[in-house]
C-alpha cells in the first residue's frame, strides 16, 4: 500500500539550516524551494534581492508550504550575511569555484547553525557573496554539463547536510 503524508511514519525534525537565496527570482523555483525546505526540515528561507515573485506561479509549485515554512525577503544580502555571521552561523555557498570542495567530502560542524547560500539561476552565487563565506561546496558532476537547476542542487545539498547533522 502506498503511503501518503497522512499515514507515513517520517519523524518530523528541524535542522539548524537557513537557506539564503542570492537573487533567485524564478517563481516556480521559489515555490519548489519552499517544498524542499519543508521536506528537509530547514529553519528558514531568506530570499535576497528585488522583485521576488511570491504570487500565483510560485504558489502553484509550493503546494501551500509557503504558509508554514518560515521565510523572509531582504534586499541587501550583505546585511543578511553579516547578521548571520554575528549569530555564529557557518556560511556555506553552494557554488563551483577554484577553492570549492565536494559537498560529500566536507564534514559539517554540528555545534554551529548553517547558512546554505544558493545563487541566481543564470549567474550562481555572486562574487561579492563569495568573498564573505566560510566555505564553498560543490556537487560533483559526471556528465557534459557543469551545473544543475538551483532547486535540484539545493535538494542534493540538503540531503547530504541533513544526513550529516542527524
Amino acid at each position: 500500500m502506498q503511503l501518503t503524508h497522512y499515514n507515513s511514519e517520517f519523524k518530523k525534525q528541524t535542522f539548524s539550516i537557513t537557506i539564503v537565496c542570492d537573487n533567485v527570482n524564478n517563481a516556480p523555483n521559489i515555490g519548489s524551494l519552499f517544498r524542499i525546505a519543508d521536506a528537509f526540515g530547514v529553519e528558514e528561507l531568506i530570499f535576497c534581492g528585488e522583485d521576488i515573485p511570491l504570487g500565483k506561479r510560485m504558489k502553484r509549485t509550493s503546494r501551500s508550504t509557503e504558509k508554514y515554512v518560515k521565510h523572509a525577503i531582504e534586499n541587501d544580502i550583505q546585511k543578511v550575511l553579516e547578521y548571520l555571521k554575528s549569530k555564529n552561523y557557518h556560511l556555506i555557498a553552494l557554488e563551483i569555484t577554484k577553492d570549492s570542495m565536494p559537498i560529500n567530502d566536507c564534514k559539517m560542524p554540528k555545534d554551529k547553525p548553517i547558512a546554505l547560500i544558493i545563487g541566481n539561476e543564470n549567474h550562481g552565487v555572486s562574487e561579492t557573496v563569495l568573498n564573505h563565506i566560510d566555505k564553498a561546496l560543490h556537487i560533483n558532476m559526471y556528465g557534459e554539463n557543469s551545473s544543475m537547476n538551483v532547486v535540484q542542487a539545493t535538494a542534493v545539498a540538503l540531503y547530504e547536510l541533513t544526513n550529516q547533522l542527524k
